[in-house]
């Protein structure tokens, strides 16, 4: 699969294509990422295209330190601070979207998914913002400690240390909720 560096740099020569492949590579990925920072998915798709569109206007150099997806989402997590220092972002609680269950599901599994994934969305939300950060790109992005670490600006060995106590910080929202970890 592209990574997007190759798409960028075809969009920079002028081909436009290379930014439509762009967005559908990375859209929906980034969206979620930003939510982290939004707790609004309309303010998260805002944000998404306000990146875009700084990639496409100001056509920042792409220098190659980390991967085009990391430097993308660095971008993002930039954007969306500048946007909350300036209170333009306003808040909307995870729990008021919901997926609409397929057809196809059985009801109650969909309903039970439903709201197993609400609660860890509800728990990782209630966690301090850095731990949030981290396990959403560490798990949800698949994004290494070392991207994590750049995207983040801090150190490889500060990203493991963070990750272990978000993991710690979750396992304990999640069984306030009831969860049980089972031993194997």
């Amino acid at each position: 699969m592209e990574n997007g560096e190759s798409s960028y740099r075809r969009f920079l020569a002028g081909d436009n294509d290379g930014l439509a492949e762009i967005i559908r590579m990375y859209r929906d990925g980034l969206i979620l990422f930003l939510n982290g920072f939004t707790n609004d998915i309309d303010a998260a798709e805002e944000l998404a295209e306000d990146v875009f569109v700084k990639i496409a206007v100001k056509k920042p150099t792409f220098k190659g330190k980390a991967s085009f997806k990391t430097w993308l989402y660095a971008i993002g997590k930039n954007e969306a601070l500048q946007q909350i220092r300036k209170k333009k972002i306003t808040y909307v609680p995870l729990d008021e979207l919901c997926e609409v269950p397929s057809e196809y599901d059985a009801l109650d599994v969909c309903i039970l998914k439903s709201e197993r994934d609400r609660t860890l969305h509800r728990c990782m939300f209630s966690l301090r913002s850095e731990y949030h950060q981290v396990l959403w790109l560490y798990y949800f992005e698949e994004l290494s400690v070392r991207e994590i670490a750049i995207v983040m600006k801090k150190s490889a060995h500060n990203i493991e240390t963070l990750l272990y106590r978000a993991r710690k910080a979750l396992k304990t929202e999640l069984e306030k909720e009831g969860f049980e970890y089972e031993e194997y």
